[in-house]
């Protein structure tokens, strides 16, 4: 009987299931055009939850990151870099801070355009790329530090000349705010508590819809330089202005739907390692907000 069903088999050449081999899960599929991941990281990477990899704070490569009020861990934004370009092709960040996007293209082998406002963090970013990277084949000559007002700068940049543009804007006002958390984390140490005194800054704002506005046109110069079909990655976070809970994320995600950029996703970022403090106590709910989002949109191919 079994030899019988043995050919039945044979004769109906039922498939059988073949084993991967090392070369398989290291193969890129030649129809990838945006970017040089396997099958394997590719999946991995479209988990719409990510904890955040920072370097720690004892690491001797987070004392520059730590010097800025918001800093963006350099880890998280090369998995970004990683997935939506290839090697050689040009990163913008219009709010490049401490210089972790360009970090993270030196590593990677990608050209960053950073631009800073505030002087401070402008030199900052260029002494990371010359202090943290000893890697030999990085790329920190094709990093460029462009210091100034980035809606000064964005429209000298050539149109569709981008490939993909990461970045995290200001909150608003969340940083003029001196709770448990930046005495305790900032203020004790001697770090900077914003972005500076530079009344350009948008984070000085007065009003959030405004603030909401002058971002808005900000992100539409920067789909203007990126090419058709292109990503731009944006990670923010939600805050509260007194009693008012605002949802930043949603308000920006629906305004740059104005400037062209249609949504593809949503990241939510879990800062698992963030301390919790007593806020409200003992009097209302006010939430220790652990974690950031990470707006994905595309701007569309021409048709």
């Amino acid at each position: 009987m079994n030899n019988t069903r043995a050919a039945s088999n044979a004769d109906h050449d039922v498939p059988t299931e073949t084993p991967s081999t090392d070369e398989d899960e290291r193969r890129i599929d030649p129809r990838n055009q945006l970017n040089e991941l396997t099958a394997k990281e590719w999946i991995v990477e479209t988990i719409s939850v990510w904890n955040q990899r920072g370097l720690g704070a004892g690491h001797p490569d987070a004392r520059i990151e730590r010097q800025h009020p918001a800093p963006f861990s350099f880890t998280d934004v090369g998995r970004l870099i990683r997935y939506f370009t290839k090697s050689g092709q040009t990163v913008l960040d219009p709010f490049v801070g401490v210089g972790s996007t360009l970090k993270a293209c030196a590593v990677d082998q990608r050209k960053g355009i950073g631009i800073e406002l505030n002087p401070k963090f402008a030199e900052l970013s260029r002494e990371r790329l010359t202090t943290e990277i000893a890697d030999m084949f990085s790329t920190v000559e094709d990093q460029q530090v462009l210091e100034g007002d980035a809606r000064d700068i964005l429209p000298t940049l050539a149109d569709e000349s981008i490939d993909f543009v990461v970045t995290s804007p200001p909150y608003w006002s969340i940083l003029k705010k001196e709770d448990h958390k930046v005495r305790q984390e900032r203020l004790a140490n001697g770090l900077s508590t914003d972005y500076g005194e530079d009344e350009r800054d948008l984070a000085k704002i007065e009003s959030y819809e405004d603030f909401l506005v002058e971002l808005t046109a900000l992100f539409g110069e920067c789909a203007r330089a990126l090419k058709p079909g292109k990503y731009m990655a944006i990670v923010v976070s939600d805050f509260r202005e007194k009693s008012r809970y605002i949802m930043f994320h949603a308000d920006l995600a629906r305004s740059l739907e104005d400037v062209g950029l249609e949504m593809r996703g949503l990241k939510v970022l879990y800062q698992r390692h963030k301390k919790v403090y007593p806020y409200g106590y003992p009097y209302s709910y006010v939430p220790n907000i652990h974690n950031q989002f990470i707006l994905i949109l595309q701007k569309p191919k021409k048709k």
